[in-house]
């Protein structure tokens, strides 16, 4: 599976099979945390078959159930855009896995989780991590005309950066963000919220996969 065909077939999922990773399942997952610390500053953390976080020995928790793998966006204040791409990078990666995974901002509890974070750092968020019971499901999502500039001569790159990035996952699906063009140069701005700023971290990543990074620059 692609990067493109994953976000094509990746839905958040909060219902997990009670079924463990195997080893080569949780080292090709550690990898792909260890490259995205290395590429992007982050200091990601993996952490499987622990379920004090969301209380997976419970029937259900809050919408999870049976979540024992998640993991863990820790990184330096004020890198919420970095966390957003690099944790979405992560998501896809899972995906061509089979993993399926949920970005979790507010449902867990942080006292409870087996997380390390140094001075001048901060948890961001996690994300879920597990075998759903199913794939989960699309959302309503806004026209392409609602989150850019985009005309009836826009270039194929921008029309399917624009695609890709209305697949992307966003606070309660608000898709609070706007695409502008200029030429080969792209701008990205975040709309207001809680969690703007890693949505359009998120987003800018969905936008370089389907647009093609050598199709265009950020300006």
């Amino acid at each position: 599976m692609t990067e493109l065909e994953a976000i094509r077939e990746r839905h958040s999922v909060r219902v997990f099979k009670d079924l463990p990773f195997d080893r080569a399942t949780v080292s090709a997952l550690r990898k792909a945390a260890e490259k995205c610390n290395k590429e992007g500053g982050m200091r990601f953390q993996l952490i499987v078959n622990e379920p004090e976080a969301f209380q997976a020995d419970r029937q259900s928790y809050g919408s999870f159930q049976n979540c024992r793998n998640y993991i863990a966006l820790v990184a330096p204040r004020g890198k919420d855009e970095q966390v957003g791409y690099y944790g979405e990078k992560f998501v896809l990666a899972a995906q061509t896995l089979g993993v399926n995974s949920c970005w979790v901002a507010l449902t867990y509890k942080k006292g409870k989780t087996d997380v390390r974070v140094g001075a001048g750092e901060k948890l961001y968020m996690v994300i879920a991590l597990g075998y759903g019971e199913n794939h989960g499901h699309a959302r309503k999502s806004k026209a392409p005309a609602d989150v850019s500039d985009i005309t009836d001569d826009a270039p194929q790159w921008y029309r399917d950066g624009i695609e890709a990035a209305l697949l992307a996952p966003t606070a309660v699906n608000q898709q609070k963000f706007r695409f502008e063009r200029d030429g080969d140069a792209v701008t990205a701005k975040a709309g207001f919220g809680v969690y703007a700023k890693v949505d359009l971290g998120i987003v800018k990543y969905h936008f370089e996969v389907g647009a093609g990074k050598e199709n265009f620059r950020w300006a």
